[in-house]
């Protein structure tokens, strides 16, 4: 697997390096002052469990931080292109308090290691800011790790 993304790494421009810096800072970190100043005013985010304002996003993170012990977000590969930035994103920690933030309602502590793998991709403003973002995940397998049970599928 490659190594995460150093947030001084001269390979990447100054965008990409920023955005890699907010993982570590203010998502990964409580860090508000920091989160709001990246984020637009009016930014959207689009998942696979539905849209979220800036607001929603930031509880997310929030429940992140409670619920994962050593919680971090790194960035692995990071293409930059005008406006957008792509990238492929890695979340965890060690699951140790209740998780609100499931499809499922409150998801209870396992004690393991998990990990959400995410690809993104994000959407700047004129002033730099994040304005919009997609993401994709396999919310099956996050749902597993987390130890929800789910009822075997037919094919």
């Amino acid at each position: 697997m490659a190594p995460f993304i150093e947030p001084d790494d001269t390979r990447y421009d100054e965008r990409s390096r920023a955005l890699v810096a907010v993982g570590r800072e203010a998502i990964a970190q409580e860090n508000p002052e920091a989160l709001r100043a990246y984020f637009s005013p009016d930014f959207q985010f689009h998942g696979p469990d539905g849209d979220l304002d800036f607001a929603g996003l930031e509880a997310f993170f929030s429940q992140m931080r409670s619920a994962f012990n050593g919680y971090y977000c790194e960035r692995h590969e990071i293409v930059s292109v005008g406006e957008l930035i792509g990238c492929r994103t890695e979340m965890g920690g060690t699951f140790t308090a209740p998780f609100e933030a499931s499809p499922f309602g409150t998801v209870s502590p396992t004690g393991e290691q998990v990990t959400l793998s995410l690809i993104n991709m994000f959407r700047y403003d004129a002033e730099g800011k994040l304005a919009e973002e997609w993401v994709a995940y396999d919310n099956v397998e996050w749902m597993r790790q987390l130890g929800v049970p789910l009822a075997p599928t037919r094919l």
